[in-house]
């Protein structure tokens, strides 16, 4: 699979394993990735899977969480990170 470079500058490119690493890779596409690395990671990892690892994990920003909730047709309150969000105190925001 051929991913935007950029969306991994914390991660050595060449070593990363698509199938051990689908979440954090599927995570990096959706916050950073252009509309091409989206079709990329559907095609290979398919809806449903991108769909069951993104509602588990504990970080998306607000408009990937919004962007991911459309397209899958899913309530926010059904992503971890959503709910996980809600029960941790934010500082400094108004």
């Amino acid at each position: 699979m051929e991913l935007s470079r950029t969306i991994f500058w914390d991660t050595n490119y060449n070593n990363i394993d698509w199938e051990k690493s689908s979440s954090y890779v599927i995570s990096k596409v959706v916050m950073y990735g252009t509309i091409q690395d989206w079709y990329s990671i559907c095609t290979f990892y398919g809806m449903d899977r991108i769909k069951n690892e993104m509602k588990k994990v504990r970080y998306l920003d607000d408009k990937s969480l919004a962007f991911l909730s459309i397209i899958f047709d899913e309530p926010k309150e059904n992503f971890r990170c959503y709910t996980w969000k809600q029960s941790t105190p934010q500082h400094w925001t108004s």
